[in-house]
């Protein structure tokens, strides 16, 4: 089996921690910021940061619908965060008009930003996550939490009883960061599945 080239989109947030993730859980990692960088990955993470300003600079870069298209036609991709956020069909709470944080659908979810709080409210909690070997450190930062499951979505985890894991097909998306604590098992999960 050859090594997949994983692409991180670069345009904000926790790149260099998740392209340091996908390297240890076996993946050629790269980061994506131009279409010919998108159109040669195998398989693409969206990072934390803030969803409003990464909508906002995948439309200024023309990379908005050609990310749309490529995920419609089965591309992989995993977001933390943010990342759960665009990768949603819908978001409860995307912002103001204008500015506001456009859904990917790539994940037949809904979700609600800064569910959990504002940054002061940021936590970390120990959570299950089914198919992973004990507990996960999960670390919550203005995280979303996932209003509305599709039928074909399966729920991964969750904490304060809303889901924060979910898995579609080879589509996954976390709430929570886990390219910050050093447990590298979410992206082995997700590398694993390109395979």
């Amino acid at each position: 089996m050859s090594t997949p080239t994983v692409g991180v989109l670069a345009l904000q947030g926790d790149t260099r921690e998740h392209l340091a993730a996908l390297r240890e859980a076996g993946a050629d990692a790269v980061t994506v910021r131009r279409l010919a960088e998108l159109e040669s990955v195998d398989a693409l993470v969206i990072p934390g940061g803030e969803s409003t300003t990464m909508s906002h600079l995948l439309r200024e870069l023309g990379l908005l619908e050609p990310l749309r298209a490529r995920l419609a036609d089965g591309m992989p991709a995993y977001g933390s965060c943010a990342g759960m956020i665009l990768l949603a069909t819908e978001i409860a709470d995307a912002g103001v008009p204008g500015r506001e944080a456009l859904p990917l659908r790539g994940i037949d979810i809904t979700v609600r930003r800064n569910a959990f709080g504002r940054q002061v409210d940021s936590f970390e909690d120990d959570i299950e996550f089914e198919g992973l070997e004990g507990a996960m450190h999960a670390v919550f930062i203005r995280a979303p939490w996932v209003e509305r499951v599709g039928s074909d979505v399966e729920v991964l985890a969750r904490a304060a009883g809303h889901p924060v894991a979910v898995r579609q097909g080879r589509m996954l998306a976390t709430a929570f960061h886990p390219e910050v604590t050093g447990d590298r098992r979410v992206h082995k999960l997700f590398v694993d599945s390109l395979g």
